[in-house]
């Protein structure tokens, strides 16, 4: 069994930041992708960023520019740098590991809270 294991959520005022961090444990292969996918209340879950084995990463329109995803292969964390907040990115951010090749899976953390208001 894997846990994701997601901390660094809380509340911040509008053009402030916040770091959440996630770690995998468990019986994890190589070659994983890792991922923050959001959901704000009323809405679908939506790709925030992702950062493949190989250090390749993609960022949804929305937070180009603002954020930042890092990961550690080794120690199965990622990490998600969110600068410049505005009230839009208020959601609930989960964690998500994947992989494709041979055992394949999907995991998913329990979710962290991230609010922006003043």
């Amino acid at each position: 069994q894997v846990q994701l294991v997601e901390s660094g959520g809380g509340l911040v005022q509008p053009g402030g930041s916040l770091r959440l961090s996630c770690v995998a444990a468990g019986r994890i292969f190589s070659s994983n992708t890792m991922a923050w996918y959001r959901q704000a209340p009323g809405k679908q879950r939506e790709l925030v960023a992702s950062i493949s084995s190989g250090g390749s990463t993609n960022y949804a329109d929305s937070v180009k520019g603002r954020f930042t995803i890092s990961g550690d292969n080794v120690v199965n964390t990622v990490h998600l740098q969110m600068n410049s907040l505005k009230p839009e990115d208020t959601a609930v951010y989960y964690c998500y590991l994947a992989r494709s090749s041979i055992p394949p899976y999907t995991y998913w953390g329990q979710g962290t809270q991230v609010t922006v208001s003043s």
